[in-house]
């Protein structure tokens, strides 16, 4: 959704005034530790997901079978390709 000038402007005054009345003497700071854990992790998940898929389709590259495949990951021959075969190009 792409926002005009004007209310990009108003956005960034309405900041402005909010940030003006900030004390820091008086803000109550909310401890986010466990909130930056969780984005810490899921970024973790995101990132081993995208290198299971890149190697499910080297291996698919490679010539393996979903049977193959399936059986490195745990899983059925079904669930591995309902999993990767949509996202493999092989």
């Amino acid at each position: 959704m792409r926002h005009t000038d004007d209310e990009i402007d108003r956005a960034a005054r309405r900041f402005e005034r909010l940030a003006d009345d900030l004390d820091p003497a008086t803000i109550e700071v909310d401890h986010t530790d466990d909130l930056r854990q969780v984005a810490a992790v899921s970024e973790t998940v995101r990132a081993d997901e995208a290198r299971l898929r890149e190697t499910v389709e080297i291996a698919r590259a490679h010539g393996r079978s979903w049977n193959q495949i399936a059986v490195a990951l745990g899983v059925s021959r079904q669930a591995a390709r309902q999993r990767f075969a949509d996202k493999s190009h092989a």
